[in-house]
């Protein structure tokens, strides 16, 4: 979560370095163990540094190699002494127990832009190469850490931080409006490399990007593998390699002396918990463990929070529960200290700034159990299509027949769409009525509304279409990006095992069933490790949803009188938003109320924005 930023004068003036303090100045609150600049001629680099890792005891930044190569990263690697293998064989010796920035410089200086086909982890960082007087930045492969950039008259700016660059003298405030009617749409950014202002781009995950005075050249380097195939004979090695994997995923993300562990009291977080208590047991504790758990127990018991107490109890890490009920809608949106870069569709946004104070006042390194439930999404169609491609006609007999003994009754399911056609209600994603006439037509939003929502599963995957699709999803650098500092203002690394490139490339390699039927292959490695009715717990929607229960509050007509800023009015039709208080079906209203959460959003935006840069400019 260390802060970078950086310029390059394309036009070949020299860098000015008030400016380059102004933005060392606006990411202080993200590394608060060091500052630093450096510059030379038309190129300069920030640096605010958060040490998280026992390697980066002994890192700073920006710093070089061999005097040609210097770089600004947020960067956590993982298969570390594989690179080093690597890089020893291409002839690059690293120091002892050198931070990951470094092994990143060597990596460029050994491969070039091809480097990041060899690194694994999280990160965002720029290297200037000074011989080629060319910069290269790149952005991990599912974006869990931000890269953000901009053109100003001859001047590139970056930073993995939004508000940084907003405070640039001379940045645009014009909003991106199709960023803004995807979120009004889908509530999220369809289009990876935008943002919500025009003038200011992301990086996309899994991208890099090379800047000199001539051009600005974007690539893809990765794309999630389709062409995998691992087959056992016994189904005992499968969970063994499984088993590996995460601990090694673990085991990289728990280079620290303390780390939170967010648990939820579902198999997800719990095999995180189980994992983790193994390894620090097996390092002698080296890794303090503190388990923290989001609460929702004001008008009824929560079973998820009692299943986490026990899964704490059980592997015997402190624990902490976190209320969050009793949050109201757009509670405290209008704080100096509660605001965010972009549109955010959760009205109870507030929360994720309590949640993320009260685990960064512990730890700097927190860990998640996101990133499973998609990679493991099943589907037993497109496996037994496969099957039956190639001839496998006594596999495909023995694994439907199991399958089928296995999968739950039909009927349920069927009851559940009878009662939705009777009551109206189809289930489909309606489009928002409410969206600005002149918007939707200038934008042909319908037309884009029928793309998006059709585009469900990824037909170049042969066994596993849906999941491969998930993990291209932009829900996933938003979620990433929202759980960043530079959106919370406290500087806490989220990690997500489950996102490891290992774990990922081995579960797409599988037969999906029965592995990835109802996590099979988690389950299993997870025997003997859990409480059994947690392992073998399945997953069950969040049935209290917040919004809902406020929604059917006497209160809350407040929502309906709120004050709506003229530029809202650019993007929504007030006269055809459906009364929101009363409404009890969660899906119209998590739509709906897309069009307040941007309200709001515009008011905050507009009314908090100052110009870091020329408070210190002007000393």
């Amino acid at each position: 979560m260390s802060g970078i930023a950086g310029i390059l004068q394309r036009d070949g003036a020299p860098v000015e370095r008030s400016m380059l303090r102004s933005l060392t100045h606006t990411l202080a609150f993200r590394g608060p163990d060091a500052e630093e600049t450096w510059s030379a001629g038309t190129v300069g680099f920030a640096h605010t540094l958060l040490r998280t890792t026992a390697e980066s005891l002994g890192e700073r930044q920006p710093t070089n190699v061999d005097g040609r190569f210097w770089i600004t990263a947020d960067a956590r690697l993982d298969s570390r002494a594989e690179l080093e293998r690597e890089l020893a064989t291409a002839g690059r010796r690293c120091r002892p127990n050198a931070p990951d920035c470094e092994l990143i410089l060597h990596s460029y200086a050994a491969w070039g832009d091809k480097c990041v086909r060899h690194l694994r982890g999280d990160f965002a960082f720029a290297i200037w190469d000074a011989d080629e007087t060319r910069l290269f930045c790149a952005r991990d492969h599912f974006g869990l850490k931000p890269f953000y950039y901009t053109e100003l008259d001859g001047l590139f700016a970056f930073s993995n931080t939004l508000s940084c660059l907003r405070s640039l003298p001379g940045i645009s405030e014009e909003l991106d409006d199709l960023s803004i009617a995807d979120f009004l749409l889908f509530g999220t950014n369809y289009d990876c490399g935008s943002t919500a202002f025009k003038k200011i781009r992301r990086l996309p995950p899994a991208h890099s990007l090379s800047v000199s005075a001539e051009k600005l050249q974007l690539d893809r380097y990765w794309t999630p593998p389709i062409d995998g195939r691992i087959r056992y004979h016994h189904e005992d090695e499968y969970v063994e390699h499984f088993q590996i994997l995460l601990r090694a995923a673990v085991a990289d993300r728990l280079r620290t002396t303390r780390a939170g562990i967010l648990l939820s009291g579902g198999l997800d977080s719990s095999a995180i918990a189980a994992t983790a208590r193994e390894i620090s047991t097996a390092n002698g504790g080296n890794t303090e463990l503190r388990a923290y758990t989001l609460t929702y127990e004001s008008t009824s018991a929560d079973p998820d929070a009692e299943n986490a107490r026990e899964v704490a109890a059980f592997l015997k890490i402190p624990a902490r529960c976190l209320p969050m009920d009793g949050l109201q809608p757009f509670e405290r949106w209008t704080e100096p200290h509660i605001t965010w870069p972009e549109p955010v569709d959760d009205p109870f946004f507030a929360g994720l700034f309590d949640q993320t104070a009260a685990i960064a006042r512990d730890c700097r390194v927190a860990i998640s159990g996101e990133g499973i439930d998609n990679l493991m999404h099943f589907e037993m169609w497109p496996y037994a299509r496969h099957l039956a491609r190639k001839g496998a006609w006594s596999q495909l007999l023995r694994n439907g027949s199991r399958y089928l003994s296995l999968r739950d009754p039909v009927w349920p399911g069927i009851g559940r769409r009878m009662r939705r056609i009777f009551r109206g209600d189809s289930g489909a994603p309606r489009f928002p009525k409410w969206i600005a006439p002149e918007l939707t037509k200038r934008l042909n939003l319908a037309d884009r509304w029928k793309e998006r929502i059709a585009v469900e599963t990824s037909p170049a995957h042969p066994t596993m279409p849906a999941a491969h699709a998930s993990l291209l999803l932009p829900q996933w650098p938003q979620l990433f990006e929202l759980g960043d500092a530079g959106v919370t203002g406290h500087p806490m690394d989220m990690l997500y095992p489950f996102l490891d490139l290992r774990i990922v490339n081995y579960v797409l390699a599988l037969p999906p069933f029965p592995w990835t039927f109802e996590k099979t292959l988690l389950r299993e490695a997870m025997f003997c490790h859990l409480p059994e009715h947690i392992r073998l717990r399945r997953k069950r929607p969040f049935r209290n949803d917040p919004l809902i229960r406020m929604l059917k509050q006497a209160d809350t007509h407040w929502i309906e009188r709120a004050a709506w800023s003229d530029e809202a009015e650019r993007y929504v039709n007030r006269a055809a938003l459906p009364a929101l208080q009363g409404e009890s079906v969660d899906d119209r209203a998590s739509v709906d109320v897309r069009a307040l959460c941007l309200n709001f959003w515009l008011q905050s935006s507009r009314g908090l924005r100052y110009k870091v840069y020329a408070e210190v400019h002007n000393g």
